[in-house]
């Protein structure tokens, strides 16, 4: 037997230490790369951004999962389990349409009914749905209020109860916001931790970029045509939260010199009236971001403020309209850390 001697132990010894090091050390040098997946969902844009090594995810896995979830929410899906309870179906509810719509009832509640998703008939009535643009009659409005309301619709043993047959659910005000908490499961769930998911507006971010910065979003300035060029009014810099806006400014339609929302108050029947041009909503998730901002836009400036003081846990950045027509800004003291300086 051949005995080696201590000196090309030593040698041996070193060289397997440095190749052991080696791979870690290009891994150090080499860092993440940005993906991007972008497309079309629930009527407007959406765009996956995240950081890895490799692709972890492909489109195509993004667009199928994309399309179950319209089977579930989508009222333009005639076969949709929202539209077969519309029309009155025995439809079997998967596990999404339960969480969205416990998540919607809680929201409802926390808002007194100022979000409210019994209030489909209402904006289909005012054009702002299936139908053509038109003021609607009085007693149309009136008739259709009568089967609004969030107590009139309840979950029991795995169905969805309806107090009324004339009832139509719409969780338009909801659903990209829960479809940004779905994807951002789903990248979670692929091991992906440096991400920002935006669906129409509504994003959710997670972890930091490689370099170090957060994730950075504008805030849109109000415009007077709602078909102008878009600009940022102010920049927002966040991780690991969710970020929602909802606006009167740009979806809305002139009717004899007056423009009408596109948010309806379901107490009213009307859209609303006041000067809150739009309010965007910092929460944990994206869901709730959503429909907590629409629940602002019906309540108006001075009552979500109030409703702020009760549930701080949300924080929010007002745009609205001032007695000599400019724009004015207020937000919640905990906003101000997500704002450029």
């Amino acid at each position: 037997m051949k005995i080696f001697s201590k000196k090309y132990i030593k040698y041996f010894v070193i060289l397997l230490f440095v190749l052991s090091v080696l791979p870690i050390s290009a891994q150090r040098l080499i860092s993440p790369k940005p993906f991007i997946i972008e497309g079309f969902t629930q009527g407007t844009y959406y765009r996956v951004t995240y950081y890895a090594f490799d692709s972890v995810v492909k489109k195509v896995e993004v667009e199928k999962f994309l399309a179950d979830f319209l089977l579930t929410a989508s009222l333009w899906e005639p076969n949709s389990i929202i539209s077969q309870i519309n029309d009155n179906k025995d439809v079997a509810l998967n596990d999404n349409f339960i969480k969205i719509f416990n998540l919607a009832q809680k929201v409802s509640g926390m808002s007194d009914g100022a979000f409210d998703i019994t209030a489909g008939n209402l904006i289909n009535l005012w054009g702002f749905g299936n139908k053509k643009d038109e003021q609607p009659s009085q007693h149309a409005i009136d008739s259709l209020k009568n089967y609004v309301g969030y107590k009139n619709v309840e979950l029991r043993n795995g169905k969805i109860y309806k107090k009324y047959p004339e009832i139509s659910l719409n969780f338009n005000a909801i659903a990209k916001g829960y479809s940004v908490d779905l994807l951002s499961d789903l990248l979670k769930y692929k091991g992906l931790n440096s991400f920002l998911v935006d669906i129409g507006g509504e994003i959710r971010a997670s972890g930091k970029k490689p370099d170090g910065k957060l994730w950075a979003i504008g805030i849109e300035e109000p415009a007077e045509d709602k078909n102008a060029e878009r600009d940022v009014q102010n920049i927002v810099v966040f991780t690991d939260k969710s970020v929602a806006t909802s606006g009167t400014y740009r979806r809305y339609y002139l009717k004899d010199g007056i423009r009408y929302s596109h948010t309806i108050d379901p107490k009213t029947g009307y859209p609303v009236a006041h000067t809150l041009l739009s309010v965007t909503v910092i929460a944990d998730d994206c869901g709730t971001a959503d429909a907590v901002a629409t629940a602002f836009m019906v309540m108006g400036r001075e009552k979500a403020l109030e409703f702020l003081k009760i549930h701080p846990e949300f924080e929010a950045y007002f745009i609205y309209s001032g007695e000599d027509g400019s724009y004015k800004i207020q937000h919640t003291r905990g906003f101000e850390k997500y704002l450029v300086k």
